[in-house]
């Protein structure tokens, strides 16, 4: 049997070595740590790839806590059964020790908990987002009955708009003159003369 850590973070600039020290501490070998710097939303991420191609029936595999799998639910409870069913290791989360799928006598009963645990957890997190779905909706159309505008809002013509735009009409200065003047990006002012020329049509 071999045991394996895996640690994530979700950007480069994270620091995994709070969680490797843990993953070390309960004696997992350095080259048996997996890690990767990316997102949790899905698991198409290098390192865990790797780590599910070598993971073998008897084998274990420790994560500090739950989130560093993955932080889509039911993607989570697919790759759980998947390792613990089909590949038949088992997995140990620290930070919350019923799920913890470790062959004891009572090796039926530990996988019946952890697995129920984990379908809480799953149905936890959608209802969570349905509601939060739900909450959104009913926001718009509350926003939207007091005739809250939504998306960007317009940009607004600068004072000296009127004068500045017709010197550079005319010829008397260049468009770069203008947005200094205006102090202006270039892409903000084409966008504010091709509006007001429009309007003026």
């Amino acid at each position: 049997m071999t045991t394996y850590g895996y640690a994530r973070v979700s950007t480069k600039d994270q620091n995994l070595d709070r969680q490797i020290d843990q993953l070390k501490a309960i004696g997992i070998e350095p080259r048996c740590i997996f890690f990767d710097k990316a997102s949790g939303k899905n698991f198409n991420r290098a390192s865990w790839s790797s780590l599910i191609e070598q993971l073998k029936k008897g084998d274990l595999l420790v994560v500090v806590s739950l989130d560093r799998m993955g932080r889509n639910y039911t993607e989570i409870k697919e790759q759980w059964q998947h390792i613990t069913h089909d590949i038949g290791a088992d997995i140990k989360v620290l930070d919350m020790p019923m799920l913890d799928t470790t062959k004891t006598n009572d090796s039926l009963d530990r996988r019946f908990i952890a697995d129920l645990v984990l379908q809480i957890l799953c149905y936890t997190s959608q209802k969570e987002r349905e509601s939060i779905h739900t909450r959104q909706e009913q926001g718009i159309k509350a926003a939207k009955k007091r005739k809250v505008k939504f998306g960007r809002p317009a940009a607004q013509y600068p004072d000296g708009w009127e004068q500045t735009y017709k010197m550079w009409k005319d010829g008397q200065i260049t468009a770069t003159a203008a947005m200094n003047s205006l102090g202006m990006k270039r892409t903000t002012f084409y966008k504010l003369a091709k509006q007001y020329e429009q309007k003026k049509d």
